[in-house]
């Protein structure tokens, strides 16, 4: 729908959500030197588990974030059901 947020990130909210992915960057390659460390499966797989919940609660953020400011101007100004199709689409991806 649009390229750019109509109320843009502040540095703060910037910072949360790269910090937020750094970690998780962080985990990943712990996980990779788990494998290679030939760690036991459940191990690794709890980790994976931990990865997959930080990506859904950045993911679920973003959303929130996304509603309350592009997805609520579009409503206001009258492109609300377009909006809220493009939210609808990408939560139907969340919940695969």
């Amino acid at each position: 729908m649009r390229d750019h947020p109509v109320t843009p990130r502040t540095d703060a909210e910037k910072n949360a959500v790269v910090n937020r992915l750094k970690r998780i960057e962080g985990q990943v390659r712990g996980i990779q030197k788990m494998v290679e460390e030939d760690r036991y499966c459940v191990d690794v797989l709890v980790q994976i588990s931990a990865i997959n919940a930080a990506l859904k609660k950045v993911g679920f953020s973003m959303a929130e974030r996304h509603t309350k400011h592009c997805v609520s101007d579009a409503v206001q100004s009258g492109q609300g059901e377009e909006a809220i199709d493009e939210l609808m689409e990408i939560m139907k991806q969340f919940s695969k």
